[in-house]
């Protein structure tokens, strides 16, 4: 937490974690039903993991607990289990959480944390446009009064069209779901303009649960049932430590659901809190954000706990509600805890409507279209990535939509990475080495080439290319000298140091003496490694050690001192045949 954190802090804090608790009591309830379990485990997930994340995290508003996408995986984890053994659902759902936990943690420690920075930030805001886009969706039964139709195995624009095809809206759930909008919309404006704390979503769901109450919409009738649908029964119980049963077939069987839940949760909650630092410019701690994550689900396992991540929805209602430290996730798991405890019985009678408002609220407020049309706008590249993640989480899967995204990156991402440039350079009659023009006349005496770009496999047809260029023009212009600028290259593999001493000895044998300048250390190392010394002289290869004396420079004149006799009319044109070469100075 930071170091200066204020009263303001502490009260923003408390209030977000309120906020936060008043969605999570419901969500984590619905997603313990989703995965197939009792809704209790969800609730302990609720306080457990998010506790223990919250104290851990590097993310001062990403709130972690159950989830849609990770329950919804876990549900497909436990099919091998008939569903009459509820006993060993419950137990294998908690020997899962500690699997994950551990792979979770296993990842930090061997800091493999850092290669999620390479996920686009493309992808990030369009996953949080299709994400949201979806979450608001799912919301549109709950604000109308509809009930949920549809089975978990069937996709989710399907149970949706489900739930609004069938059935009537109910006005007096619309009535409070649309009322808890437009309350949210004018609280936040008010707060804004009058500089008040941002409780405007903590007030609006008071609001709207007092006037439901006042009309008695959310009391039970003489047949047990409400006239708006409401949040139900909240158990009242805490979480107490549980050495989950272990039967070692379940590890096997587990084991590939694990692998896959591990790395999608790490996904989903470093993108959420990516996205979240986009706006607030908090420096991320990728590692120790994946160990906080493993240790919440390890520990979590421990708790009757079902495996979570970073939750979207609850990260955002925690962010758009003032949140200004980690302390915020403290308060919601405290609060979830204090209202099962204390208040069970009133907490059930939470319209779903109200909360339905809430989310479509937050839902909208994801969708940063600022960001998202300057993304678009950059390049056809960052439009891709954007739409096809967004598209993906819409019409595929949220839990998979990062996964599709981050893969389309890298798939774009090589063939750019693969372009190497080559262009010819020229001493100019300034005596300017630079790149040589269309009316510029040729040079007989050598040829002067520059290389840019990454020395991957990917480059390796087009490395073979500009070689075959220059030993084209070798034979055709009865060229002796090469001189192959390398300085503006990277990571050379083996793929493309194997071009290179091809090339050179290639062109050793056809009595073309080939010199490398501005050879970095990186380079110089790997030629080392594979002992180039052995078969190439030392006086070709001139290393970049400064640029007051470029390595450019003097390779050309090094050509010019085993010139026997240059007659080229260039380089007797601009002064570089004369004798003496001593003072000779050119720009690069």
């Amino acid at each position: 937490m930071k170091l200066n954190y204020s009263w303001n802090s502490g009260r923003n804090d408390l209030l977000a974690g309120m906020t936060v608790a008043a969605i999570s009591l419901p969500q984590a309830m619905a997603y313990a039903l989703i995965a197939g379990v009792d809704p209790r485990f969800g609730l302990y997930s609720a306080i457990i993991v998010t506790l223990v994340a919250s104290i851990f995290g590097s993310s001062s508003h990403l709130i972690n607990g159950p989830t849609n996408a990770i329950s919804l995986v876990v549900f497909s984890a436990l099919a091998f289990l008939s569903t009459d053994s509820q006993f060993d659902i419950y137990q294998a759902t908690f020997l899962l959480a500690i699997m994950i936990g551990t792979i979770q943690i296993l990842i930090a420690i061997f800091k493999l944390g850092d290669l999620t920075r390479y996920i686009s930030e493309s992808v990030v805001i369009g996953f949080m446009a299709g994400a949201g886009t979806l979450v608001g969706l799912t919301q549109l039964g709950n604000l109308t009064g509809l009930r949920d139709r549809g089975t978990g195995g069937q996709h989710v624009l399907y149970r949706i069209w489900l739930t609004l095809s069938a059935g009537h809206i109910n006005p007096r759930a619309l009535g409070i779901g649309l009322g808890t909008i437009v309350m949210v919309i004018l609280l936040r404006k008010l707060a804004r303009k009058y500089h008040l704390p941002q409780i405007d979503m903590l007030v609006a769901l008071i609001v709207a649960s007092l006037v439901a109450a006042w009309f008695g919409w959310s009391k039970p009738g003489l047949d047990g049932k409400t006239l708006i649908s409401v949040v139900g029964s909240v158990p009242r119980s805490l979480p107490l430590p549980h050495v989950p049963q272990i039967k070692f077939w379940w590890i096997k069987e587990l084991s590939g659901s694990a692998l896959a839940i591990a790395f999608l949760g790490l996904l989903e909650a470093l993108a959420i809190a990516k996205s979240i630092a986009s706006y607030t410019r908090q420096p991320l701690d990728y590692n120790r954000q994946c160990l906080a994550e493993g240790l919440a689900n390890f520990t979590g396992g421990f708790f009757q706990c079902l495996p979570g991540s970073g939750s979207l929805t609850r990260s955002a209602i925690n962010f758009q509600s003032g949140a200004a430290s980690r302390f915020s996730g403290v308060v919601s798991a405290g609060t979830v805890a204090l209202v099962i405890l204390l208040f069970a019985p009133s907490a059930r009678y939470v319209p779903k409507a109200a909360l339905a408002g809430l989310l479509l609220v937050t839902a909208s407020r994801l969708i940063d279209w600022k960001r998202m049309s300057y993304a678009v706008r950059a390049s056809r590249y960052d439009a891709g990535l954007v739409l096809v993640t967004a598209f993906s989480a819409i019409f595929i899967s949220v839990e998979f939509s990062i996964l599709i995204g981050v893969a389309l990156s890298f798939l774009l991402f090589v063939p750019r990475a693969a372009v190497l440039r080559w262009s010819e350079m020229v001493v100019s009659d300034e005596r300017v080495v630079r790149e040589r023009l269309d009316d510029d006349p040729p040079c007989t005496a050598l040829l002067l080439y520059d290389l840019e770009g990454e020395l991957f496999f990917g480059a390796g047809p087009e490395l073979g290319r500009c070689f075959d260029e220059l030993k084209r023009r070798t034979e055709d212009e009865n060229i002796r000298f090469v001189v192959l600028r390398i300085k503006r290259t990277r990571n050379p593999d083996m793929v493309a140091l194997e071009r290179f001493e091809h090339f050179l000895q290639d062109m050793e044998k056809n009595g073309i003496t080939v010199l490398l300048c501005g050879v970095r250390p990186a380079f110089a190392k790997a030629m080392s490694n594979l002992r180039f010394h052995d078969w190439l002289a030392a006086d070709r290869v001139f290393r970049e050690e400064h640029e007051k004396f470029s390595s450019t420079l003097k390779a050309v004149r090094h050509v010019h001192e085993l010139l026997e006799e240059n007659t080229c009319p260039h380089c007797v044109q601009n002064g570089t045949a004369l004798p003496d070469r001593t003072a000779q100075y050119y720009l690069v």
